[in-house]
């Protein structure tokens, strides 16, 4: 209502009073930093934005550093744009951030940068047992780039990182620390990773041999 009747002092009072009530609040500290983009107050959007990530405690972290970025962007401002994502990393290493990290590289036309940050990525989440996911959504992710951007060596190299899916089975703890029952589960084995081709060799091993023992109790 304020801003309808043109009162930008009354907004920034009110914008000013919401976020030392509710500091925590990504909202409120972007749509302030917003209201001054649109005033033509860069310097003023900017330096909102910083305070704002700066918060100890905040709601929807993401959200706000996302703003953050597409401001930077959307002034052009490639420099900022690189360091909010490298500041990002520093606090997470979330596979999504290292795919829209080299996905704003693509767009800006740098592939060089673009597939570094894609190989950082794979660097951060290799060898980590707990992290195959996160690998393979950055993997995906740098496949379908080298496709658009690369050549056939490039989509190569990517192609030999990726993972073989294997089916495998694990028990159900009950709340009472029984067993109880048995559930799926698809494992990923990445053939960079010291052992993955031996425990491969084995499960083919395995399978075949289990084949070849249901093929001769059926002919008897």
């Amino acid at each position: 209502m304020e801003l309808q009747l043109g009162n930008l002092d009354r907004c920034r009072t009110l914008y000013q009073k919401f976020i030392e009530w509710a500091p925590e609040n990504c909202g409120a500290w972007a749509r302030y930093a917003e209201l001054e983009q649109q005033l033509g107050e860069t310097e003023r959007a900017r330096q909102l934005f910083e305070v704002g990530v700066e918060q100890p405690i905040l709601d929807l972290p993401e959200a706000l550093w996302k703003a953050y970025i597409d401001f930077e962007i959307s002034e052009a401002n490639t420099a900022n744009v690189r360091s909010l994502y490298n500041r990002l990393l520093d606090r997470t290493t979330h596979p999504k951030v290292f795919v829209s990290f080299a996905q704003f590289e693509a767009s800006s036309g740098d592939v060089e940068s673009a597939r570094a940050v894609y190989a950082r990525g794979d660097a951060q989440f290799k060898g980590n047992a707990s992290a195959k996911e996160e690998r393979l959504l950055v993997l995906e992710a740098w496949l379908l780039f080298e496709q658009q951007h690369g050549d056939a060596a490039s989509v190569a190299v990517v192609e030999a990182k990726m993972p073989k899916q294997l089916k495998k089975k694990r028990p159900i703890i009950g709340e009472d620390g029984t067993e109880d029952g048995w559930e799926e589960y698809v494992d990923y084995l990445f053939p960079d990773e010291s052992g993955s081709m031996a425990s491969l060799k084995i499960l083919e091993a395995a399978r075949a041999w289990k084949k070849q023992k249901a093929s001769e109790e059926g002919s008897q």
